[in-house]
């Protein structure tokens, strides 16, 4: 049992994270950060839910770039294969499910 108070948690680092479960391969982590990460694809699937702040998500469809804006609350799912990066905007704390080892 754990109780996790995100909007209290902050690392020592960009993208530090705290791992709240591993859950068959699957994980769950908690990362906070101020800088932005890097264009990437996982391993596999990706939730990245935003608990506090906000975080301009930049992903390629079709070859070209979109932005989305993610607010406090606000999800999204990156499907496999989708190239994508993280900015937030000011500090945030992020939600992150996926498989464990991935990028």
């Amino acid at each position: 049992m754990k109780v996790i108070r995100s909007k209290e948690f902050t690392a020592d680092r960009a993208w530090g994270a705290l791992d709240i479960a591993n859950m068959s391969g699957v994980t769950c982590r908690l990362h906070w950060t101020d800088q932005p990460y890097k264009w990437h694809v996982n391993d596999g699937e990706e939730v990245f839910a935003v608990l506090d702040g906000t975080v301009d998500m930049h992903y390629k469809e079709h070859g070209e770039i979109t932005v989305a804006t993610l607010q406090t609350g606000d999800v999204f799912y990156a499907a496999v294969g989708t190239e994508h990066v993280a900015h937030p905007v000011g500090a945030a704390r992020i939600l992150v499910i996926e498989k464990e080892g991935s990028v």
